[in-house]
């Protein structure tokens, strides 16, 4: 299979080189079952599942029978925490659970090469040759982003872009975590919900070659 061949940009978004992308990843199928089950897969682990109701028995109160059995006129009750009654209790109502549940690995690492390639297809992947800031300053980091043209050109906005390197240090995380369009992750730990989510993808080349090896194992 031939290769796909994109162009390597500096950080003031100059083509310095091209790399070859691996055609064992890169390969342009886009494979949406997949995706969708890593999808569902993944915000279920995100649900904490702390919704908790008390059934009749859990409510404080009501262990007198409010009126005798008969001779009332009235219906018969048991108790005043009757799930018929207000402050009553909760028929079938949630109670803590754990909505978690794996997926096989295949099915990870098929759905995680679906959504780069559908990045790529669309052309909203972009490779960086290497992303160093001399003052570590936001300014700095945004001139970066907007030579790479991630902006919209109708809209003074920036597109949501995730970015994934090799290595975070704490001075760059200062520099870039007031740019509320950008999100940031270290190639190994990537997924597809952030990928998704994100209309541009730029990736390091040092990135790219880790996470090109993570899903060819």
């Amino acid at each position: 299979m031939k290769g796909i061949t994109l162009p390597i940009y500096n950080t003031e978004g100059k083509q310095v080189e091209e790399i070859k992308l691996d055609p064992e990843v890169f390969d342009g199928t886009v494979n949406t079952n997949a995706i969708y089950q890593a999808l569902v897969a993944y915000r279920a682990n995100q649900r904490r599942g702390l919704a908790s109701t008390k059934t009749r028995g859990e409510v404080s109160g009501g262990g007198r029978k409010p009126w005798r059995q008969k001779g009332t006129g009235r219906a018969r009750v048991g108790s005043i925490r009757s799930p018929l009654w207000r402050h009553g209790g909760v028929i079938f109502g949630p109670h803590p659970r754990d909505f978690s549940y794996n997926i096989p690995n295949r099915i990870k690492k098929l759905a995680l090469k679906s959504t780069l390639n559908a990045k790529l297809n669309e052309n909203n992947l972009v490779v960086l040759d290497e992303l160093k800031l001399s003052n570590y300053k936001t300014k700095q980091a945004l001139r970066i982003f907007r030579n790479l043209n991630i902006n919209q050109k109708k809209k003074n906005k920036f597109y949501r872009t995730l970015l994934l390197l090799d290595e975070i240090n704490e001075n760059f995380k200062k520099a870039i975590r007031n740019l509320d369009f950008l999100s940031f992750n270290l190639a190994k730990n990537t997924h597809v919900y952030e990928v998704l989510y994100n209309k541009k993808l730029i990736v390091t080349k040092n990135a790219l070659k880790q996470l090109t090896e993570r899903l060819k194992k």
